[in-house]
C-alpha cells in the first residue's frame, strides 16, 4: 500500500483540505428523527457516507459507536468499509494510548489487519511518546498514519500540554518527536492542534499533517487558520463535525454544507 502521507497529500490536492466528522451523538440522532440505538446510528452513518462521497477524509468518532457495544462496533466496521468503497480516507478518532503488549494490541486493531483498521488513527502520547512505538511501527508496516494529540483546545489540557520541560512546552516536545518519526517516512505521523488556540506549537518542521479540530460550532473560524503554528500550504487538515452535521438528515443538504465548508478552507491547500 502507498504510504499514508502520500495518499493524504493526493487526496487533499484533488478533493480539498477538509476532514468531515461522523459523530452519531444521541442529540443528532433525535434531530434527524432516527432511533437512538445501533439501527438509528447505522442509518445516520449511511446518510453521511452518501453525502461525503468525493471528499478527502472522513473521521468517525469511535466513542459514539462504543456506546452501543458489539452492535456499535458492527456499525463502525460497516461505515469504514463503506467509506473505503467510496475511495474516502478514513481517520478513526479513537485516541488510543497505552504501553507494551496492550499498545501493540491497539495497534493491530486500528492500524493492522483488523476490520476496524482505518487509513489513520488518533492517539494520545501522554503515557510518554515512546509508548506509541508499537502503533507507529504497525501503522508504517501497513501504510497507515497516526495523528498524535499535541495541543488540544479544552482548557483542562493546558496544565499538562503547556508545561515546560528543558525550555519547551510538552506540546512542542510531542511535535518535535513526531518530526523525528517523519524523517524515516514523511507524512506518516501527524499531530492534533486545536483550531481555537492562541499559542499553538510550531509545526513548521513536522514534515507531516496537522489535524485541526474545533472549526465551526466549537468556535474555530475557517478564515483564521492560515499559517497556524507556522504551517505550510497543504499541511493543515481542518476537522468539522457539528457545523456540517446539523444540516442533515437530507443527503443533498448535508453535502451542500460540507461543500461550503470545503470551499471556506480551500485556501489552505
Amino acid at each position: 500500500m502507498t504510504g499514508f502521507g502520500r495518499r493524504l497529500a493526493e487526496a487533499v490536492s484533488t478533493r480539498g483540505p477538509l476532514c468531515l466528522g461522523i459523530d452519531p451523538h444521541p442529540e443528532l440522532l433525535r434531530a434527524w428523527e432516527l432511533s437512538v440505538d445501533a439501527d438509528g446510528m447505522r442509518k445516520f452513518c449511511d446518510i453521511c457516507v452518501a453525502a461525503f462521497d468525493g471528499f478527502a477524509v472522513v473521521k468517525p468518532q469511535v466513542a459514539f459507536f462504543e456506546a452501543y457495544g458489539a452492535a456499535g462496533y458492527a456499525v463502525l466496521e460497516h461505515t469504514i468499509a463503506a467509506l473505503r468503497e467510496a475511495k474516502v480516507l478514513v481517520l478513526a478518532d479513537a485516541k488510543r494510548g497505552d504501553i507494551g503488549s496492550t499498545m501493540a494490541a491497539y495497534a493491530q486493531a486500528w492500524t493492522g489487519d483488523s476490520p476496524l483498521a482505518a487509513d489513520a488513527v488518533t492517539a494520545s502520547p501522554y503515557l510518554g511518546f515512546g509508548s506509541l512505538a508499537p502503533l507507529f511501527d504497525t501503522a508504517l508496516a501497513h501504510g497507515r498514519g497516526v495523528f498524535v494529540l499535541a495541543a488540544t483546545s479544552n482548557p483542562e489540557g493546558r496544565t499538562v500540554q503547556r508545561a515546560r520541560v528543558d525550555g519547551r512546552s510538552v506540546a512542542q516536545a510531542i511535535v518535535d518527536a513526531a518530526a523525528e518519526r517523519n524523517r524515516a517516512e514523511p507524512g506518516a505521523v501527524g499531530v492534533v492542534v486545536g483550531a481555537t488556540l492562541s499559542d499553538p506549537p510550531d509545526v513548521s518542521a513536522l514534515g507531516g499533517p496537522v489535524l485541526v479540530p474545533g472549526v465551526g460550532a466549537q468556535g474555530g473560524r475557517p478564515e483564521a487558520l492560515g499559517g497556524l503554528g507556522g504551517a505550510t500550504p497543504g499541511q493543515l487538515l481542518p476537522a468539522v463535525s457539528r457545523e456540517v452535521l446539523r444540516a442533515g438528515p437530507g443527503v443533498a443538504a448535508l453535502r451542500a454544507a460540507a461543500g461550503a465548508m470545503r470551499d471556506a478552507v480551500a485556501y489552505l491547500a
